[in-house]
Protein backbone atom coordinates (compact mmCIF):
# COMPACT_ATOMS: atom_id res chain seq x y z
CA UNK A 1 0.00 0.00 0.00
CA UNK A 2 1.97 2.25 0.85
CA UNK A 3 4.33 1.72 -2.74
CA UNK A 4 1.38 2.90 -4.03
CA UNK A 5 0.68 5.74 -2.28
CA UNK A 6 4.24 7.01 -3.07
CA UNK A 7 3.73 6.04 -6.75
CA UNK A 8 0.49 7.02 -6.96
CA UNK A 9 1.40 10.84 -4.86
CA UNK A 10 3.89 11.66 -7.51
CA UNK A 11 1.65 12.21 -10.33
CA UNK A 12 0.44 15.76 -10.00
CA UNK A 13 -3.72 15.25 -10.43
CA UNK A 14 -5.01 18.03 -9.81
CA UNK A 15 -8.85 18.18 -10.47
CA UNK A 16 -7.73 20.31 -13.88
CA UNK A 17 -4.41 19.08 -14.79
CA UNK A 18 -5.54 16.41 -17.13
CA UNK A 19 -2.51 14.98 -18.57
CA UNK A 20 -1.90 13.84 -14.74
CA UNK A 21 -5.68 12.74 -14.20
CA UNK A 22 -5.17 10.45 -17.60
CA UNK A 23 -1.89 9.28 -16.03
CA UNK A 24 -3.89 8.40 -12.32
CA UNK A 25 -6.23 6.72 -14.27
CA UNK A 26 -4.37 4.08 -16.13
CA UNK A 27 -2.43 3.33 -13.13
CA UNK A 28 -5.74 2.59 -11.31
CA UNK A 29 -6.99 1.03 -13.76
CA UNK A 30 -4.05 -1.55 -13.59
CA UNK A 31 -3.94 -1.56 -9.99
CA UNK A 32 -7.81 -2.43 -9.74
CA UNK A 33 -7.80 -5.01 -12.42
CA UNK A 34 -6.46 -7.81 -9.82
CA UNK A 35 -10.41 -7.78 -8.99
CA UNK A 36 -12.90 -9.66 -10.71
CA UNK A 37 -15.41 -7.92 -12.78
CA UNK A 38 -15.61 -5.08 -15.15
CA UNK A 39 -13.45 -2.11 -15.17
CA UNK A 40 -13.68 0.84 -17.77
CA UNK A 41 -12.80 4.54 -17.86
CA UNK A 42 -15.20 7.02 -18.67
CA UNK A 43 -14.82 9.99 -20.07
CA UNK A 44 -16.05 13.33 -17.58
CA UNK A 45 -18.50 15.22 -18.81
CA UNK A 46 -17.15 19.15 -19.60
CA UNK A 47 -18.06 21.86 -16.58
CA UNK A 48 -19.24 25.47 -17.15
CA UNK A 49 -18.23 27.53 -14.95
CA UNK A 50 -18.62 31.86 -15.04
CA UNK A 51 -14.89 33.49 -15.83
CA UNK A 52 -13.60 36.76 -13.66
CA UNK A 53 -14.86 38.72 -16.77
CA UNK A 54 -18.48 37.19 -16.99
CA UNK A 55 -18.14 34.98 -19.52
CA UNK A 56 -19.32 31.35 -19.72
CA UNK A 57 -16.56 28.96 -20.02
CA UNK A 58 -16.13 25.21 -20.40
CA UNK A 59 -13.59 23.16 -19.66
CA UNK A 60 -13.43 19.03 -20.02
CA UNK A 61 -12.62 17.28 -17.10
CA UNK A 62 -10.89 13.97 -16.73
CA UNK A 63 -11.60 10.35 -16.71
CA UNK A 64 -13.72 8.35 -13.75
CA UNK A 65 -12.87 4.88 -13.10
CA UNK A 66 -16.17 2.53 -12.39
CA UNK A 67 -15.62 -1.51 -11.46
CA UNK A 68 -18.27 -3.62 -11.57
CA UNK A 69 -18.06 -6.99 -9.73
CA UNK A 70 -21.26 -9.69 -9.42
CA UNK A 71 -23.67 -7.14 -10.86
CA UNK A 72 -26.44 -9.81 -10.37
CA UNK A 73 -25.45 -11.04 -6.63
CA UNK A 74 -28.80 -10.18 -4.55
CA UNK A 75 -26.61 -8.28 -1.78
CA UNK A 76 -24.85 -4.87 -3.27
CA UNK A 77 -22.89 -2.53 -1.65
CA UNK A 78 -20.48 0.50 -3.56
CA UNK A 79 -17.12 2.16 -2.34
CA UNK A 80 -16.13 5.58 -3.70
CA UNK A 81 -12.84 7.61 -3.70
CA UNK A 82 -11.20 10.35 -5.80
CA UNK A 83 -8.30 10.60 -7.84
CA UNK A 84 -8.06 14.12 -7.74
CA UNK A 85 -6.11 16.69 -6.01
CA UNK A 86 -6.67 20.46 -4.58
CA UNK A 87 -2.60 20.75 -6.04
CA UNK A 88 -2.80 22.44 -9.79
CA UNK A 89 -0.16 21.11 -12.02
CA UNK A 90 2.15 24.44 -10.87
CA UNK A 91 1.63 24.34 -7.55
CA UNK A 92 4.75 24.44 -5.66
CA UNK A 93 3.91 21.31 -3.35
CA UNK A 94 4.90 18.13 -5.18
CA UNK A 95 7.58 16.17 -3.80
CA UNK A 96 7.04 13.34 -0.73
CA UNK A 97 9.02 14.32 2.49
CA UNK A 98 9.16 12.01 5.45
CA UNK A 99 8.13 13.79 8.80
CA UNK A 100 9.17 10.55 10.64
CA UNK A 101 9.58 7.38 10.73
CA UNK A 102 5.83 6.84 10.70
CA UNK A 103 4.36 10.24 8.71
CA UNK A 104 4.62 10.60 5.29
CA UNK A 105 3.93 14.32 3.77
CA UNK A 106 3.27 14.87 0.41
CA UNK A 107 0.28 15.82 -2.18
CA UNK A 108 -2.71 13.49 -1.76
CA UNK A 109 -0.73 11.16 0.53
CA UNK A 110 -4.08 11.02 2.84
CA UNK A 111 -6.53 13.11 0.66
CA UNK A 112 -7.17 10.47 -0.95
CA UNK A 113 -4.27 8.42 -2.65
CA UNK A 114 -3.45 6.18 1.05
CA UNK A 115 -7.27 5.94 0.73
CA UNK A 116 -7.81 4.62 -2.25
CA UNK A 117 -5.15 1.96 -1.13
CA UNK A 118 -6.16 0.64 1.40
CA UNK A 119 -9.97 0.16 -0.23
CA UNK A 120 -8.12 -1.88 -2.80
CA UNK A 121 -5.93 -3.68 -0.24
CA UNK A 122 -9.80 -4.50 1.50
CA UNK A 123 -11.64 -5.57 -1.58
CA UNK A 124 -8.42 -7.95 -2.57
CA UNK A 125 -8.81 -9.74 1.07
CA UNK A 126 -12.03 -9.52 0.97
CA UNK A 127 -11.55 -11.40 -2.38
CA UNK A 128 -9.44 -14.43 -0.44
CA UNK A 129 -12.54 -14.99 1.61
CA UNK A 130 -14.94 -17.73 1.22
CA UNK A 131 -17.76 -15.46 2.02
CA UNK A 132 -16.59 -13.08 -1.38
CA UNK A 133 -19.09 -14.87 -3.88
CA UNK A 134 -22.14 -13.94 -1.59
CA UNK A 135 -21.66 -9.78 -2.26
CA UNK A 136 -21.28 -7.67 -5.11
CA UNK A 137 -19.83 -4.03 -5.00
CA UNK A 138 -19.42 -1.47 -8.10
CA UNK A 139 -16.21 0.80 -6.96
CA UNK A 140 -16.15 4.84 -8.76
CA UNK A 141 -12.59 6.47 -8.59
CA UNK A 142 -14.15 9.74 -9.86
CA UNK A 143 -11.92 12.53 -11.00
CA UNK A 144 -13.51 15.92 -9.72
CA UNK A 145 -14.21 15.03 -5.89
CA UNK A 146 -12.40 18.71 -5.33
CA UNK A 147 -14.06 20.87 -7.22
CA UNK A 148 -17.34 19.69 -6.77
CA UNK A 149 -18.10 16.19 -8.39
CA UNK A 150 -19.96 18.11 -11.18
CA UNK A 151 -18.95 15.56 -13.58
CA UNK A 152 -19.37 12.60 -11.69
CA UNK A 153 -22.61 13.64 -9.67
CA UNK A 154 -24.86 11.41 -12.47
CA UNK A 155 -22.78 7.94 -12.31
CA UNK A 156 -22.71 8.40 -8.37
CA UNK A 157 -26.50 8.56 -8.48
CA UNK A 158 -26.91 5.67 -11.11
CA UNK A 159 -24.44 3.72 -9.05
CA UNK A 160 -25.65 4.31 -5.52
CA UNK A 161 -29.04 2.80 -6.87
CA UNK A 162 -30.04 -0.26 -4.52
CA UNK A 163 -27.39 -0.40 -2.51
CA UNK A 164 -27.55 -1.65 0.94
CA UNK A 165 -24.52 0.63 1.78
CA UNK A 166 -21.30 2.69 0.76
CA UNK A 167 -18.25 3.44 1.68
CA UNK A 168 -16.21 6.36 0.95
CA UNK A 169 -12.64 6.58 1.75
CA UNK A 170 -12.00 10.38 2.75
CA UNK A 171 -9.34 10.42 5.41
CA UNK A 172 -10.44 9.82 8.96
CA UNK A 173 -9.17 12.49 11.24
CA UNK A 174 -5.18 11.63 13.06
CA UNK A 175 -6.81 10.09 15.65
CA UNK A 176 -9.23 8.37 13.80
CA UNK A 177 -12.48 9.97 14.45
CA UNK A 178 -14.72 9.21 11.58
CA UNK A 179 -17.09 12.35 9.96
CA UNK A 180 -20.93 11.82 11.37
CA UNK A 181 -23.09 14.05 10.13
CA UNK A 182 -22.24 16.84 7.59
CA UNK A 183 -23.68 19.87 6.17
CA UNK A 184 -24.69 20.90 2.34
CA UNK A 185 -22.47 23.14 0.50
CA UNK A 186 -23.86 25.28 -2.22
CA UNK A 187 -21.58 27.49 -4.11
CA UNK A 188 -22.91 30.85 -6.70
CA UNK A 189 -21.27 32.87 -8.92
CA UNK A 190 -23.99 36.23 -9.48
CA UNK A 191 -23.46 37.94 -12.50
CA UNK A 192 -24.39 41.63 -11.75
CA UNK A 193 -24.09 44.31 -15.16
CA UNK A 194 -24.87 47.76 -15.05
CA UNK A 195 -23.47 50.55 -17.09
CA UNK A 196 -20.71 52.29 -16.80
CA UNK A 197 -20.03 56.45 -16.84
CA UNK A 198 -17.44 58.92 -16.69
CA UNK A 199 -17.00 58.71 -12.89
CA UNK A 200 -16.23 62.91 -12.84
CA UNK A 201 -18.10 64.19 -15.10
CA UNK A 202 -21.78 62.28 -15.30
CA UNK A 203 -21.42 59.21 -12.42
CA UNK A 204 -25.19 59.67 -11.76
CA UNK A 205 -25.85 58.13 -15.63
CA UNK A 206 -23.94 54.96 -14.14
CA UNK A 207 -25.39 52.36 -12.06
CA UNK A 208 -22.02 50.93 -10.39
CA UNK A 209 -21.77 46.80 -10.53
CA UNK A 210 -19.15 46.89 -7.56
CA UNK A 211 -21.60 48.79 -5.23
CA UNK A 212 -24.24 46.25 -6.07
CA UNK A 213 -22.16 43.37 -5.40
CA UNK A 214 -21.15 44.89 -2.30
CA UNK A 215 -24.72 45.24 -1.16
CA UNK A 216 -26.04 41.76 -2.52
CA UNK A 217 -23.04 40.16 0.16
CA UNK A 218 -23.98 41.94 2.97
CA UNK A 219 -27.93 40.93 2.49
CA UNK A 220 -26.53 37.53 1.64
CA UNK A 221 -24.64 37.62 5.22
CA UNK A 222 -27.00 39.35 7.24
CA UNK A 223 -29.50 36.90 6.18
CA UNK A 224 -27.68 34.29 6.54
CA UNK A 225 -27.05 34.90 10.28
CA UNK A 226 -30.38 35.59 11.00
CA UNK A 227 -31.57 31.60 10.00
CA UNK A 228 -28.11 30.18 11.58
CA UNK A 229 -26.67 29.27 7.89
CA UNK A 230 -23.19 29.59 7.62
CA UNK A 231 -22.44 32.10 4.85
CA UNK A 232 -19.12 33.23 3.09
CA UNK A 233 -18.94 36.02 0.58
CA UNK A 234 -15.60 34.77 -0.93
CA UNK A 235 -14.80 36.85 -3.46
CA UNK A 236 -15.75 39.67 -6.14
CA UNK A 237 -14.67 39.94 -9.51
CA UNK A 238 -15.22 43.36 -11.53
CA UNK A 239 -14.38 47.04 -11.27
CA UNK A 240 -11.96 48.69 -13.25
CA UNK A 241 -9.99 52.31 -13.56
CA UNK A 242 -11.11 54.36 -11.15
CA UNK A 243 -12.39 57.07 -13.56
CA UNK A 244 -14.77 54.63 -14.51
CA UNK A 245 -18.18 53.53 -13.09
CA UNK A 246 -18.17 49.63 -12.95
CA UNK A 247 -20.21 48.06 -15.21
CA UNK A 248 -19.55 44.47 -14.11
CA UNK A 249 -18.98 42.41 -11.07
CA UNK A 250 -19.24 38.62 -10.07
CA UNK A 251 -19.77 37.63 -6.39
CA UNK A 252 -18.76 34.40 -5.58
CA UNK A 253 -20.46 32.87 -2.52
CA UNK A 254 -20.48 29.96 -0.26
CA UNK A 255 -23.15 28.70 2.00
CA UNK A 256 -23.24 25.22 4.18
CA UNK A 257 -26.57 24.68 5.01
CA UNK A 258 -27.50 21.88 8.05
CA UNK A 259 -30.53 20.56 6.66
CA UNK A 260 -32.91 20.41 3.86
CA UNK A 261 -35.20 23.09 5.24
CA UNK A 262 -32.25 25.59 5.78
CA UNK A 263 -31.04 24.78 2.28
CA UNK A 264 -34.77 25.48 0.59
CA UNK A 265 -34.55 28.90 3.11
CA UNK A 266 -30.85 29.62 1.94
CA UNK A 267 -31.99 29.34 -2.27
CA UNK A 268 -35.04 31.41 -1.09
CA UNK A 269 -32.54 34.28 0.40
CA UNK A 270 -30.03 34.62 -2.82
CA UNK A 271 -33.37 34.78 -4.95
CA UNK A 272 -34.81 37.81 -2.80
CA UNK A 273 -31.52 39.19 -2.25
CA UNK A 274 -30.62 38.85 -5.88
CA UNK A 275 -34.04 40.82 -6.80
CA UNK A 276 -33.64 43.67 -4.21
CA UNK A 277 -30.21 44.74 -5.49
CA UNK A 278 -31.51 44.69 -9.00
CA UNK A 279 -34.33 47.03 -8.01
CA UNK A 280 -32.30 49.04 -5.75
CA UNK A 281 -29.53 49.64 -7.90
CA UNK A 282 -30.94 49.19 -11.34
CA UNK A 283 -28.70 46.42 -12.05
CA UNK A 284 -29.30 43.30 -13.77
CA UNK A 285 -28.47 39.92 -12.23
CA UNK A 286 -27.95 36.47 -12.45
CA UNK A 287 -26.98 33.45 -10.40
CA UNK A 288 -24.67 30.48 -11.68
CA UNK A 289 -24.02 27.37 -9.61
CA UNK A 290 -26.42 25.78 -6.88
CA UNK A 291 -26.54 23.51 -3.92
CA UNK A 292 -24.53 21.07 -5.61
CA UNK A 293 -23.94 19.01 -2.35
CA UNK A 294 -26.70 17.68 0.18
CA UNK A 295 -26.83 17.88 3.53
CA UNK A 296 -26.21 14.51 4.72
CA UNK A 297 -28.06 13.65 8.09
CA UNK A 298 -27.20 10.64 10.46
CA UNK A 299 -30.61 8.96 9.69
CA UNK A 300 -31.74 5.39 11.33
CA UNK A 301 -29.77 3.76 8.24
CA UNK A 302 -26.88 5.33 8.11
CA UNK A 303 -26.72 5.02 12.45
CA UNK A 304 -26.87 1.16 12.12
CA UNK A 305 -24.08 1.46 9.58
CA UNK A 306 -21.53 3.21 11.60
CA UNK A 307 -22.90 1.21 14.71
CA UNK A 308 -21.57 -1.77 12.33
CA UNK A 309 -18.02 -0.48 11.52
CA UNK A 310 -17.76 0.56 15.64
CA UNK A 311 -18.22 -3.34 16.29
CA UNK A 312 -15.55 -4.40 13.40
CA UNK A 313 -13.64 -1.60 14.92
CA UNK A 314 -14.17 -3.10 18.59
CA UNK A 315 -13.05 -6.60 17.05
CA UNK A 316 -10.13 -5.28 15.79
CA UNK A 317 -9.13 -2.99 18.69
CA UNK A 318 -10.28 -0.20 17.73
CA UNK A 319 -12.20 2.62 19.29
CA UNK A 320 -14.26 3.86 16.32
CA UNK A 321 -16.23 6.89 17.22
CA UNK A 322 -17.55 9.91 15.24
CA UNK A 323 -18.49 13.48 15.07
CA UNK A 324 -20.87 15.87 12.48
CA UNK A 325 -18.63 18.15 10.40
CA UNK A 326 -18.97 21.39 8.51
CA UNK A 327 -16.88 19.45 5.12
CA UNK A 328 -18.32 18.03 2.31
CA UNK A 329 -17.74 14.94 -0.20
CA UNK A 330 -19.49 12.41 -2.16
CA UNK A 331 -21.27 11.15 0.88
CA UNK A 332 -23.18 13.93 0.71
CA UNK A 333 -24.37 12.90 -2.37
CA UNK A 334 -24.88 9.11 -1.93
CA UNK A 335 -26.82 9.80 1.34
CA UNK A 336 -29.32 12.10 -0.92
CA UNK A 337 -29.74 8.73 -3.23
CA UNK A 338 -31.31 7.35 0.45
CA UNK A 339 -27.95 4.92 0.72
CA UNK A 340 -26.41 4.37 3.98
CA UNK A 341 -22.58 5.74 4.20
CA UNK A 342 -19.86 6.13 6.01
CA UNK A 343 -17.52 8.37 3.95
CA UNK A 344 -14.26 8.64 5.93
CA UNK A 345 -12.97 5.25 5.68
CA UNK A 346 -9.99 6.09 4.44
CA UNK A 347 -6.04 6.40 6.02
CA UNK A 348 -5.60 8.71 9.56
CA UNK A 349 -3.93 11.85 8.20
CA UNK A 350 -4.35 15.81 8.41
CA UNK A 351 -3.73 18.85 7.38
CA UNK A 352 -5.25 18.01 4.09
CA UNK A 353 -5.92 21.02 1.50
CA UNK A 354 -2.39 22.32 2.81
CA UNK A 355 1.32 21.70 1.70
CA UNK A 356 1.85 20.36 5.51
CA UNK A 357 -0.77 17.38 4.78
CA UNK A 358 0.22 14.33 5.70
CA UNK A 359 0.21 10.58 6.09
CA UNK A 360 0.04 8.23 9.42
CA UNK A 361 1.69 5.40 7.36
CA UNK A 362 0.90 2.48 9.59
CA UNK A 363 -2.95 3.57 9.57
CA UNK A 364 -3.00 2.32 5.85
CA UNK A 365 -2.65 -1.14 7.51
CA UNK A 366 -4.94 -0.72 10.48
CA UNK A 367 -7.99 0.47 8.19
CA UNK A 368 -7.50 -1.63 5.07
CA UNK A 369 -8.31 -4.48 8.26
CA UNK A 370 -11.16 -2.35 9.52
CA UNK A 371 -12.52 -2.15 5.83
CA UNK A 372 -12.42 -5.78 5.06
CA UNK A 373 -14.03 -6.67 8.16
CA UNK A 374 -16.96 -3.92 8.08
CA UNK A 375 -17.42 -5.84 4.22
CA UNK A 376 -17.23 -9.24 5.52
CA UNK A 377 -20.03 -8.58 8.10
CA UNK A 378 -22.21 -6.62 5.37
CA UNK A 379 -22.29 -9.60 3.09
CA UNK A 380 -22.37 -12.04 6.35
CA UNK A 381 -25.74 -10.23 7.14
CA UNK A 382 -27.06 -9.04 4.01
CA UNK A 383 -29.13 -6.07 5.80
CA UNK A 384 -28.09 -3.38 8.02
Amino acid sequence: MLDQVRQWAKVNSGSHNLDGLTEMASLLADAFSVLPGALRLVDGEPMTSIAPDGHSITRQMGQHMMLSVRPDAEKRILLTGHMDTVFAADHPFQALTWLDDATLNGPGVADMKGGIALMLAALKAFEASPIAASLGYDVLINSDEEVGSFSSAPLIARMARDKLAALTYEPALPDGTLAGARAGSGNFSIHIAGRSAHAGRNPEDGRNALLAAADLAMRLADGAKAIGLPCNPAKIDGGGPNNMVPDLAILRVNFRPGSPEIQAAAQQLVDDSIAAIIAAHEVSAHAHGGFNRPPKPLDPGAQRLFALVKEAGSDLGLDISWRDTGGVCDGNNIAACGVPVVDTMGARGGAIHSSDEYLIVDSLAERARLSALTIARIAQRGAL
